[in-house]
């Protein structure tokens, strides 16, 4: 679930929000005792619905924007991440490094790999991240960069994502009544064309027909028309276990399974999001590289 602020983020907001330096592990970094909570909401008996595993609910997974904290400066200008406090805070000591839990799957590659001929449209991509990333032109981020829906509604023929987004709210509704064929008469969209079917307490989510103004990921991870995305959602419990595998053979040289997710039900509902305002961008002088903390 994405925790929104109150108020209308522009694009040279976002802009700004991402120049900060933070790694992103600092900023999804678990509060504490978010490992004890998983393992006991995982241990709960997994519901169902006409025999299917139930997915309705709000579902949480610390993403969003909660790495924008607006602060208003003495100056009176605005900053959104990582103010300098008026007096330095005191270094702490190092503290001992926690043990690190076991992994129940290898870690992902970071991004996925392309083949030697399209390294260079890449790096250019990358290189011009401000005028090239549609996300920061208020557009829908796509499939798979969106992550995971934020609520889910499930009935016996569909089931319906929900997502309260940095750019918006997005929704896409997925059929589950044993069709296996696309419609025909849908044009090529930001966020494809889904089909969905169980295997056990799985939900496979297989989605075609995008449009090719979205990134995989950040740094100009571009894909083709051709882009297939399998998702996975399996409910233990109160929770979910999300993947999300890319397959794009005209440019990938192997499938790429973005970052994998575990997300908790909630009792906090999804809200309205900020409007997301393109109006900024020709203003911004400094085109550098932004770190994307989504």
């Amino acid at each position: 679930m994405r925790h929104t602020i109150r108020r209308s983020l522009t694009a040279a907001v976002i802009v700004s929000a991402l120049a900060a330096p933070a790694s992103i592990g600092a900023q999804q970094a678990a509060p504490r005792g978010t490992t004890e909570l998983l393992t006991k909401l995982s241990a709960k008996p997994t519901p169902h619905l006409n025999g299917k595993p139930d997915f309705n609910g709000t579902w949480d997974h610390l993403g969003g924007i909660e790495f924008v904290r607006p602060e208003k400066l003495p100056d009176g200008s605005i900053c959104l991440r990582g103010c300098a406090p008026a007096t330095p805070a005191p270094r702490p000591a190092p503290a001992a490094a926690a043990p690190r839990p076991a992994q129940a799957n290898p870690p992902q590659a970071l991004f996925p790999k392309y083949k030697p001929e399209f390294l260079a449209k890449v790096k250019d991509l990358s290189t011009r991240q401000v005028a090239t990333d549609n996300v920061l032109k208020c557009l829908a981020p796509g499939i798979p960069r969106m992550g995971p829906p934020g609520k889910i509604v499930q009935n016996s023929k569909e089931v319906v994502f929900l997502y309260d987004d940095v750019n918006g709210a997005f929704f896409r509704i997925i059929p589950v009544d044993g069709r296996t064929t696309y419609r025909k008469d849908m044009p090529a969209s930001f966020l494809g064309d889904s089909i969905g079917h169980f295997e056990g307490d799985t939900l496979v989510v297989e989605t075609t027909n995008f449009n090719e103004d979205t990134w995989l990921t950040d740094n100009g991870a571009f894909h083709t028309a051709g882009l297939k995305v399998v998702e996975r959602l399996r409910r233990v419990g109160d929770t979910i276990e999300y993947t999300a595998t890319s397959h794009d053979p005209a440019v990938l040289t192997e499938p790429w399974t973005s970052k994998n997710y575990t997300m908790w039900i909630t009792a906090q509902e999804l809200e309205e999001p900020a409007r997301c305002e393109d109006r900024d961008l020709e203003h911004i002088v400094d085109g550098s590289h932004h770190d994307n903390p989504r």
